[in-house]
């Protein structure tokens, strides 16, 4: 009679469980990023994040839901990407109204430093359709972005749509979407270690991404994901480690910036 009893507790303490692990799976990628987002909308300072941190994430996620339709996943892995593709736009969106911005300001400041009467203009518009790979993903108009971002998904969609019934394919898209979601942490790595500082990136931000990655990657294995899964979940959480060994390293030992020289364009992020 007690083990009947303990079964009847049991059974809906188990769902209840997998319903909070199925939803923080879904809304946990997303939370990171709320302690950065509010960084920079107090500080109207975007240089410390790394918007093609924003690409990695919408490339990939875009690719793991056209994987969906080639091979059947849990519906809350699907679910996190759909979370997460207006997630980044909305960071894309506060990121580049603050940085065209911040480039006003200077401008301004710059006649009113020259005595200049006429008035400020606006700086030069970048688009994506100049074509230019030099300031590619660093446009004016956060519409650019978005028109980017459906191109992208329309011609990934159509490539998909004739390829669908290649498994070697449907496999190769599973193993690109979670490799490219795996580099997630590079491009602020790589500016960390460029400017050899982690100043206006969210410490909190980052140990989100660790407890996140890890969590992640244990329910990819204990849910029986597909490999690919686990490897990015495994990879991603190597970055992480390393992003945060950074910020430990770069706080104890500052670069101290070399007397009368000018600094360098380290306020320039990805």
């Amino acid at each position: 009679m007690d083990a009947e009893g303990l079964g009847w507790l049991l059974v809906p303490l188990h769902q209840l469980v997998s319903w909070g692990a199925a939803g923080a799976m879904v809304f946990g990628g997303a939370v990171p990023y709320i302690p950065q987002y509010r960084d920079i909308r107090r500080t109207q300072n975007a240089e410390g994040f790394s918007t093609y941190v924003c690409l990695v994430l919408l490339v990939a996620n875009i690719l793991r839901i056209l994987f969906w339709f080639g091979r059947r996943f849990e519906a809350p892995l699907l679910w996190q990407s759909v979370v997460m593709i207006p997630t980044m736009l909305l960071m894309l969106k506060l990121c580049t109204e603050v940085r065209v911005a911040a480039e006003l300001n200077v401008k301004r400041r710059g006649f009113a430093a020259a005595d200049n009467k006429d008035e400020a203009r606006a700086p030069p518009r970048r688009s994506h359709l100049d074509f230019d790979p030099q300031h590619f993903w660093h446009w004016s108009s956060f519409g650019d972005y978005v028109q980017c971002v459906l191109a992208f998904t329309g011609v990934a969609g159509c490539v998909t749509y004739l390829s669908i019934d290649s498994a070697l394919f449907v496999e190769s898209l599973g193993f690109l979407a979670v490799l490219t979601e795996a580099m997630l942490g590079m491009p602020q790595l790589c500016r960390n270690h460029r400017h050899q500082s982690t100043e206006g990136m969210s410490i909190k931000m980052v140990l989100m991404w660790t407890s996140g990655d890890t969590f992640k990657t244990a329910y990819f294995l204990l849910n029986g994901a597909p490999l690919q899964f686990s490897v990015c979940g495994l990879l991603q959480v190597l970055v992480d480690l390393a992003i945060l060994g950074q910020a430990y390293v770069f706080t104890r030992h500052p670069l101290k910036p070399a007397p009368h020289a000018a600094h360098p364009a380290s306020t320039k992020a990805l």
